[in-house]
């Protein structure tokens, strides 16, 4: 069982459109809501009770970033590529009314206003020495790297977005979209005050000081292949993400199975996890309820997101026998309504209706007697493993010499010795090509493929993802959707109705 619960902060929020307001309580001061450690645990906690909300990592944000990957096909709405979510997100034409878009986009928020209150109302207690005071500033730092964190992802799912750090008032809930630069800018300001800020040994549950160095090192990554506008032509990007990421080397360690990174009783706080969101029955997501495969386990399960054929092929294809593969697609199982085996591709090759997909395994249920909705897994968001892929990424664009022993630490936990022949030939872009896809096998489905698939550029999506699916041999039209190929549509969301609606400072 967990030694963790979010303690959710009480705290009065409304919502004009999709505009987050924090009203004023006439009894307590927004300052005098911060009196001690306690009183700052509560309000970090409070925080992390807005993301681990059903809009957000409780559910919304799954499916879109998975199935607005490119790899993703959605059970609902009919078990049919005609279905709402499958023409527009899977299909990578997402509409500005889907309720992935507007309970996200209302849910980051929430989570940036409640951290933006700890941040301009608490500040740091200067020449901190006693424990107390070690660990207030710690919390304030946490609020630094969520806000960071949470326009990262606004950022790079919508682009130009309203960049709010300070409290919000009702006089100004109204608010223009920034320019991306200074979004970027605000985030790795935020994320290195974080890092100055945030414990090396903080309270089991809750994210250390490198967090902040794997945020800055994802955020460096992004900008070395982003645009020339978003770029400082002085900077070396490739090397700031180098200089953060091995910051982190070496200060946790991967887990010895694979599949223990998803099983209720080893994911919890576990040596791999970086950035974690703790759950625990009564406080939890709805992954079980939703990812879990129907009739898997004796609860009523949806299963709602399925996985592209094309994608368990290409895994398959280049490493037969991963132990990756079973602990990430579901394939065949007993069914608990009625004893009988349910079989999915690749078991069934024929692929004639939403049996020619296999189901995500990781986020839901593991246990077939499970009879209740609610699960006990926590939410990793940044674990080892992608830092090491990243490592090897970003060695390999410096030329540095040790890209090669980043991938190979992962391989190896997974009986992987021999590595591609891109790894080993010398090849600058076969090696990239070759990274690429490592993230895809090790992070399926994990929040990490949206962000992954488009990072480098429009050309890099269309010729790796998009077309590969469209093209795939065992892609059919009766039941695959097509990837849209336009890049003004694939590459973003679309801004949500509500807050076009009511945000008088954006048209669109």
């Amino acid at each position: 069982m967990k030694k963790f619960k979010i303690i959710i902060f009480a705290i009065v929020v409304s919502f004009i459109g999709a505009c987050t307001i924090e009203e004023d309580n006439p009894n307590l001061s927004k300052e005098d809501a911060f009196v001690s450690l306690d009183s700052y645990k509560r309000s970090l906690d409070g925080i992390y009770s807005n993301m681990i909300d059903w809009g957000y990592m409780g559910n919304q944000y799954y499916f879109i970033t998975n199935l607005g990957s490119g790899f993703g096909w959605s059970k609902r709405g009919g078990n049919r590529n005609t279905s709402f979510d499958n023409l527009t997100l899977s299909s990578l034409k997402p509409s500005n009314s889907s309720t992935y878009v507007e309970n996200t986009w209302i849910q980051m928020y929430s989570t940036i206003s409640k951290s933006n209150d700890i941040i301009a109302y608490a500040p740091p207690v200067e020449a901190a020495t006693s424990s107390e005071d070690i660990g207030i500033n710690s919390i304030i730092g946490e609020a630094y790297f969520l806000r960071a964190y949470n326009y990262f992802n606004l950022v790079r799912l919508w682009g130009q977005v309203p960049l709010r750090i300070e409290p919000t008032a009702s006089s100004a809930i109204y608010q223009q979209k920034a320019a991306e630069k200074e979004i970027y800018d605000q985030i790795i300001k935020d994320a290195n005050q974080a890092s100055l800020l945030m414990s090396e040994t903080p309270i089991k549950g809750y994210p250390a000081k490198y967090a902040a160095d794997m945020l800055l090192a994802k955020v460096y990554m992004t900008l070395a292949t982003a645009d020339t506008s978003l770029q400082d032509s002085s900077l070396n990007y490739w090397q700031l993400a180098y200089d953060h990421a091995i910051n982190v080397y070496g200060k946790y360690q991967l887990l010895t199975n694979y599949s223990d990174l998803f099983n209720e009783d080893s994911n919890d706080a576990n040596s791999e996890s970086i950035f974690e969101l703790q759950v625990a029955i009564g406080a939890s997501t709805d992954h079980v309820r939703s990812f879990t495969a129907s009739n898997y386990t004796k609860a009523n399960t949806f299963g709602n997101i399925r996985i592209n054929a094309d994608v368990y092929d290409l895994h398959n294809a280049t490493y037969p026998g991963d132990e990756r593969i079973a602990a990430t697609f579901l394939t065949n199982y007993t069914q608990q309504h009625n004893g009988k085996t349910y079989n999915s591709y690749p078991n069934v090759t024929n692929r004639t209706n939403w049996n020619g997909f296999p189901y995500l395994y990781k986020l839901g249920s593991k246990d077939p007697a499970n009879m209740i909705r609610e699960g006990n897994q926590n939410v990793i968001i940044y674990r080892y493993a992608d830092l090491l892929i990243m490592l090897a990424e970003i060695s390999n664009e410096l030329q540095n010499g040790e890209a090669l022993g980043y991938v190979q630490e992962v391989l190896n936990r997974v009986g992987i010795t021999t590595p591609l022949a891109a790894y080993t030939g010398g090849d600058q872009a076969a090696f990239r090509n070759a990274i690429m896809k490592e993230y895809q096998f090790e992070l399926l489905m994990e929040g990490h493929d949206w962000f992954n698939n488009r990072r480098r550029g429009y050309d890099y999506f269309l010729n790796n993802v998009i077309i590969p699916h469209n093209t795939s041999a065992s892609f059919k039209a009766a039941i695959d959707v097509t990837h849209e190929t336009s890049e003004a549509i694939v590459m973003k969301l679309p801004i949500p109705a509500s807050e076009i609606n009511y945000n008088e400072e954006i048209a669109n």
